[in-house]
């Protein structure tokens, strides 16, 4: 059987999947999309998230092993940036859920009082043992 070639994606290529991965669409869709495994998209991103582009290298070419990675320091910046607006709307989130849980425990306790107040009738036909509101 003969082999099948290894493909060499271009940093261009890698980029605009890492960009599309980011922006919130799903690794298997992509996946199936662009024809690529899964786990190459997560290895770019993990390359990317450490080092930006320019750790996104072609198929055999071994990284050079230093004992600190320079971060640009625009890049560094921009992280921070996005870090701090992530931090800021997961807590405006979790006080949305805070709050819609006020309202929920709220209309559940409303929903067992008018439970309660409302009689079953004895039988169809019959007139329930609340008022009618029409009088």
């Amino acid at each position: 059987m003969p082999k099948r070639k290894r493909r060499v994606y271009s940093r261009e290529f890698k980029v605009s999947a890492i960009e599309r991965l980011l922006a919130g669409e799903t690794p298997a869709a992509l996946s199936r999309e662009l024809q690529i495994p899964t786990g190459h998209l997560y290895q770019w991103c993990m390359h990317y998230r450490r080092g930006g582009p320019e750790a996104l290298r072609p198929a055999h070419r071994p990284y050079k092993i230093s004992g600190a990675v320079e971060v640009d320091p625009v890049v560094k910046a921009q992280r921070v940036a996005d870090l701090s607006a992530a931090r800021k709307r997961i807590v405006a989130l979790e006080r949305k859920i805070g709050q819609q849980q006020l309202e929920l425990d709220f209309f559940r306790q409303a929903l067992r009082r008018v439970g309660v107040a409302h009689q079953p009738s004895d039988g169809p036909g019959v007139r329930t043992s609340t008022r009618s509101s029409r009088r």
